[in-house]
């Protein structure tokens, strides 16, 4: 049986090196399933894996695509929690990548999809919701009534935050950069939005907070943001810092911190993988609830037809994409 799969025939930007082609379908090893793939969510980190600057950097010829949703088709040895035929979201496993009509995905990382969200959110909510999730809760403790401050608020990881923290019953105030995403920030459920390219961050957060800044910054963007961040952040306070979306990581000044009584904590969700498994099927329990509650849903902005795979990575490669990028594969 064969399979109709996007490789990267070497390394390289998509466009130059992603083809479309016929491929033999995959077999799953221990702790893994193979899936019929309803939708592909469309990361940055697979643009790096193109051009082999990812952290993964399987060999060409290699299927990328991090996240999917689909049916299971097939089970490898040992495995319980998924059957034939469940519809499930998650990460693959690469070389088997998403962007094709069947992949691998790692049982570890395979859950099941909400019914309250279609195929496209469904595959959009594994790494952004769980990375927002832990961020503000496991790792900023955030509390119902405190000040919630997300950097790109209107983007794909922000959007998540922002949902999450209205979820925890926090004011939320989301920051944008652009007039045209005022609005989206507005819809994903923001209090207060600060558009960066005509208002000064610190002083209009320090404004609607009487003075007393943000209890909580998410900081997915690096750079002038998180300095901005340290000049409006609260009493105690907690900055987590979650990537460098601007390519600039920042040099934080302790002394800073101890004389502001800040914290600076740093997220990398995908090692309570490793060292809290449990805690990982708990967070994505507690989503699903908020998924069919009608609380969260992943705001797909963009959709692209799986003949669109390679202008999909590009777009998202360019930044200035609102909310998630998805294929479709029907």
């Amino acid at each position: 049986m064969s399979i109709r799969a996007w490789q990267a025939q070497q390394l390289g930007t998509p466009a130059e090196v992603l083809t479309l082609r016929e491929a033999p379908s995959p077999r799953p090893g221990a702790g893994q399933v193979r899936v019929a793939v309803r939708a592909s969510a469309v990361n940055f980190a697979d643009t790096l894996m193109c051009r082999g600057e990812y952290q993964v950097r399987p060999e060409p010829p290699f299927v990328p695509g991090l996240e999917v949703c689909g049916d299971v088709l097939e089970v490898g040895e040992g495995l319980t929690h998924v059957a034939v035929g469940d519809r499930v979201l998650g990460g693959t496993a690469v070389p088997h990548g998403g962007f094709a009509t069947e992949c691998l995905m790692e049982a570890s990382k395979t859950f099941a999809a909400p019914a309250g969200l279609d195929d496209a959110a469904s595959a959009a909510l594994m790494i952004g919701y769980q990375t927002g999730w832990f961020g503000l809760h496991r790792r900023a403790g955030l509390r119902e009534g405190e000040t919630l401050l997300v950097h790109a608020a209107s983007g794909g990881v922000g959007s998540a935050a922002v949902q999450l923290g209205k979820a925890a019953g926090a004011r939320v105030i989301g920051v944008v950069g652009g007039q045209d995403k005022v609005a989206v920030a507005q819809r994903m459920g923001c209090d207060v939005v600060v558009d960066r390219r005509s208002e000064d961050i610190i002083a209009r957060v320090k404004e609607v907070t009487d003075g007393r800044g943000a209890d909580v910054v998410y900081e997915p963007v690096g750079g002038p943001a998180y300095t901005a961040s340290t000049k409006c952040i609260a009493f105690e306070g907690r900055i987590v810092v979650v990537g460098f979306a601007s390519g600039t990581i920042p040099e934080p000044r302790l002394n800073h911190a101890m004389v502001k009584n800040y914290s600076i904590l740093g997220l990398h969700w995908g090692l309570y993988e490793q060292h809290d498994p449990q805690a990982v099927r708990d967070c994505h329990d507690e989503l699903v609830r908020l998924a069919d509650a009608g609380r969260i849903e992943p705001l797909v902005a963009e959709r692209f037809g799986f003949e669109q795979v390679p202008e999909a990575l590009t777009r998202i490669a360019g930044g200035s994409s609102t909310g998630r990028i998805v294929v479709e594969s029907g």
